[in-house]
């Protein structure tokens, strides 16, 4: 074995502790869990919709305690700026002088709570971070420090308020994971684990499990059959040669299934990627790429399932 197949080994073992981590406050959500930490390695961000109580914050919370780093929340609303969000130039009276103050995106797991409820001109404020990973404020560009991630969370129910995301913004995102409500077991486990929790307790305390720049780098660099490029890209381009779908998946969706496929690849310690790997992804990384036709919408289906039944299509490439 060699010291890159031995190193993936190392690191996959670090993530399957930081995953063990995290399921213990987060009950029941073990895939999301899974895609998340995916999306983590390949360097994205994440766009996570479900109604409101399922975990979205703790999961957040929790990732930032296992993995050392600093977390912060924005709870978007109608009224919030883009400065609340980057920071801006103030007058210092004390120096009489401006000054720069550094907003709450300056951190490394930053939670963009209901991201639709705010106008589109403070959602485009993320745009530059997510893409460049630094702000430019009066002019000046400043680096973002790493590691750097954005997970946003939206309602599906409750639309009332709330302004669509621009294709713009949909398409940085790496995946977007839908949470749903856990199983019975799993919600007595729930419901009486926090009834039992004090108010104001720490959710965890912050632990240093896994370097995740040194894991980036490392996933990165796990190999990929061209034959397995090519069925990944072949899926994206099935999106957008269908009459099912209005708008299909663009290059950066290529890109991004290409990435999520080596991180899962990594999380099963593998240190190449196979068809399954591309596959399994392939609804999460496309999902919020993709736009129905409108007789499709009328049928009643979504996007999920117009992509299952696009993905069966394409046949994978057999070792």
């Amino acid at each position: 074995m060699n010291d890159s197949n031995s190193e993936i080994e190392t690191i996959a073992a670090a993530l399957t502790a930081l995953q063990q981590h995290i399921n213990q406050l987060v009950i029941g959500q073990d895939a999301v869990v899974r895609q998340v930490m995916v999306a983590m390695l390949a360097g994205g961000h994440v766009l996570i919709e479900g109604v409101p109580g399922l975990g979205k914050t703790l999961l957040v919370q929790s990732m930032a305690s296992g993995i050392g780093a600093a977390f912060k929340r924005i709870q978007f609303t109608p009224d919030l700026m883009p400065g609340d969000v980057t920071g801006h130039v103030m007058f210092d009276m004390a120096q009489s002088k401006f000054v720069l103050k550094q907003g709450p995106i300056f951190t490394n797991l930053l939670l963009a709570d209901e991201i639709n409820r705010a106008p589109a001109k403070t959602q485009a404020a993320l745009l530059e971070v997510m893409q460049e990973y630094q702000v430019t404020l009066d002019g000046k560009s400043m680096p973002i420090e790493q590691p750097f991630m954005v997970l946003a969370t939206q309602n599906p129910i409750e639309h009332e308020g709330t302004y669509p995301l621009p294709e713009a913004e949909l398409d940085r995102f790496i995946i977007k994971v839908n949470i749903g409500y856990p199983e019975v077991a799993d919600e007595l486990h729930l419901a009486t684990q926090n009834a039992a929790r004090a108010i104001g307790s720490p959710v965890s305390t912050r632990r240093n499990l896994i370097d995740i720049p040194q894991a980036q780098r490392v996933c990165a660099n796990i190999d990929v059959d061209q034959r397995v490029a090519e069925y990944a890209v072949s899926l994206v381009r099935q999106t957008r040669e269908t009459t099912l779908l209005r708008h299909g998946g663009g290059p950066r969706a290529s890109i991004a299934l290409l990435k999520c496929a080596k991180a899962n690849a990594m999380l099963a310690g593998k240190h190449f990627v196979t068809p399954d790997d591309v596959k399994s992804m392939a609804i999460p990384v496309l999902r919020h790429r993709v736009i129905l036709a409108p007789e499709v919408e009328i049928d009643g289906m979504n996007a999920d399932q117009v992509l299952s039944g696009l993905i069966d299509k394409v046949e994978a490439p057999r070792s």
